[in-house]
This record gives structure tokens, sequence and C-alpha cells, in this order.
């Protein structure tokens, strides 16, 4: 509770003819304060304001409130991470009523993230199925886009890799892909390295090997795994190569999100990412079989055994991408890449499982639906 004490009355004067009265001393009100109360249960009694128990994963509200004593009292805010919650008397500006946004068991505004799902789902088929050169043009946007994003955070974590050359040669790296297949690709990845290696020295020796070294990772990660969705894209039958991929790995992601809504219990990695346990991860691989299976024997016309390989290896690298990010950003101490899409962060925190899953899904989908 909030207690906000009102400043000393002083006693009035006395009546012209009588003596003041006498005011014992514990009548007497002490100098004005301003004190923070918390109201828990009576196990919670000794706990901090916020609490140890509080982490950026956790979803449940304390189990009191705060509360404001007075006439003129405003009302208080007491929502952590939310906007007002340092008790300013202000609502958060998130909502026009001043109530948190709600984001459920899942941690994120579903609403909003639902919706731009399924707006990039939208761009992504509209391209893929109008003009096959206009999912490449949508590609190099999001590789710009992430590079820009995971550099960035790099920088917050002491490290500065140069953006220019990574940013030249992935456009570069796709282009090849598309124009010269695997090996135009590998020739594009070491011509960046190169020009990173060279970038660098202009800025001197001190701190070469951490940003040079910081600067090829984010062209590994970034435009090389990118590649390979070009690389599923330049057969014929490319549309549904790259349709399959997404789908599958959508699917991996609804698949562990419910499962793990609805059953997990035991976590898969506490250390890194707490919400994930390992009813999601079979969520995921259930998901994921059954539509890779379908998808490999009626579209491309394979092995039975060829689609639950190619489910359960999507199913596996999309949450190791997933949990690789998380990760990289606990080690960083941020929360998300950035901000550009609501109720998703960056679109890196989008494109970590699409990335490495680009990959096994080129390499599988070429052993058992050889073009």
């Amino acid at each position: 509770m909030v207690r906000i004490s009102q400043p000393p009355v002083p006693p009035r004067p006395p009546l012209p003819g009588r003596p003041a009265p006498r005011v014992a001393p514990e009548d007497v009100p002490g100098p004005s304060t301003v004190g923070l109360t918390w109201d828990r249960a009576p196990e919670d009694a000794g706990a901090d304001l916020l609490g140890d128990a509080w982490t950026d994963e956790r979803d449940e509200l304390p189990t009191g409130a705060l509360t404001a004593v007075g006439d003129d009292a405003p009302p208080m805010t007491a929502v952590p991470d939310a906007p007002g919650a340092e008790a300013t008397g202000e609502p958060p500006q998130d909502t026009p009523s001043g109530a948190p946004r709600a984001t459920g068991r899942a941690g994120r505004d579903m609403a909003a993230a639902v919706g731009v799902g399924l707006g990039l789902g939208a761009v992504i088929i509209a391209t893929l199925l109008v003009w096959r050169p206009a999912f490449l043009a949508v590609l190099g946007v999001a590789v710009l886009i992430s590079v820009v994003e995971l550099s960035g955070a790099l920088v917050k974590g002491g490290h500065r890799p140069p953006r220019t050359p990574v940013v030249v040669g992935g456009l570069a790296m796709l282009t090849l892909a598309w124009t010269r297949g695997p090996s135009g690709l590998v020739v594009g990845f070491l011509l960046t390295v190169v020009a990173v290696l060279l970038w660098r020295l202009g800025d001197g020796p001190v701190g070469y090997l951490r940003d040079a070294s910081a600067a090829v990772f984010v062209a590994l990660y970034v435009p090389l795994l990118a590649g390979f969705a070009v690389l599923l894209l330049a057969p014929d039958d490319g549309v549904a190569r790259v349709l399959a991929f997404i789908v599958t790995v959508v699917c991996s992601d609804v698949g562990g999100f419910a499962a793990g809504v609805l059953f997990g219990k035991h976590p898969l990695a506490r250390s890194i990412s707490p919400k994930k346990s390992w009813e999601g991860l079979a969520g995921s691989v259930a998901a994921c079989v059954l539509v890779g299976t379908l998808l490999v024997t009626l579209t491309f016309h394979g092995p039975w055994w060829g689609g639950v390989l190619y489910g359960v290896a999507i199913a596996l690298t999309a949450t190791l991408g997933d949990l690789g990010e998380s990760l990289i950003k606990r080690d960083l101490g941020i929360k998300d890449m950035g901000d550009l899409l609501p109720g998703h962060g960056g679109l890196m925190d989008r494109m970590d499982s699409l990335l490495p899953s680009a990959a096994v899904a080129w390499l599988i989908l070429s052993a058992v639906a050889p073009v």
C-alpha cells in the first residue's frame, strides 16, 4: 500500500482569555513523509518491493497491489515493466484506459503477433506466386534489416562489427546464389569475409579480432543461411519448395506453442529460455512430422520416411535456432533484437528459426526429392 501522509497541521492559537490546550507528546504529528509499503500475503512479508522472483519471462501479477491513502492521492500504477510503473500517478500510455496490455501465457501481445504474422505471410505468398524475383527482393530487404538489427545488438555488447561490407556482401551472396547456385553462395561468403578483414583495418589494431569476428559471425548467421532459401527457389518447382519450408517452420512454432501452453511443465533449457518445455518440443516434432510427410509424399512424390526425416529435422533446427538467438540476447543483456514488428520484436526475432531451417530444408529435400 502506498501511504501518503498529510503535512502536520499546526495547533490553533488559544482564544483570548483561555489557556492553551495541553497536547500529549504522542499526539504531535511527526515530519511529513512519503513511504511505500507492499500489501502481500503473510508469507511474502519479508520480500522486496518487486521481489527476486520477477524476471522478464514471468507473466503473473504479484499477489498484492499498490493503493493510495488520502483524499487527493492520484491512482497509482503498480505493474512491473509497464509504463507508469514507477508510481508517478500517471496511467500507462500503451492503452487508453491505463490498464496494462494483456499478453496471456504466451508473454506477448497475441493479437498484434498474429496480425503481423498473417501480413508477412501474405507478402511472401504473393511474391512467390506472382513473380519469383520479387521474393528475392523481399528476402534482400529482410536480410538488410536483420543485419542492421544484429549488428546493433552486438554494438550494445561492446562489439563494433563493420556493417557496410556485411550488407553489400550479403546482397551479393543472395545474387550469386540465384545466378550461380551453391558455389556462388560460398564464393560470395568468402569474398565478404575478405572485405570485412580489409575494411576493419582502417580503424586500427585495437579490437580488430573482436570486431572482425563479430562481422564474420553476422555474415554467416544472416545472409549465408538466407542464401539457402534462394537455392530452394532456384529449381522449376522452387516455389513449392520454399512454401513447404516456410509452412513446416510455421507448424513447428504453432505446434510447440500450443503444446507448451497446454501441457508444458518440464523446462527444456531453463537458463536460456524458461518458457520452452519438452512438451512444446514434442508438439513441434509431431506437427512437423505430420505436415512434412504430407508435403514430401504428395507434393514432391518422395518416400514417407523422407517426410518423417524432413519434419524431425526442421522441428529440431527451428527450436535450436530459437534457442541460439535467445542465448545471444541473454549474453548481450537485451530482450529483443529490435522493435520493428509489434508483438514479435525485431525482424531478426522472426528469422531466428527460419535461417538454420533453410539450410536443413535444402539439404534434405535435395536428397529425398531431387530435382
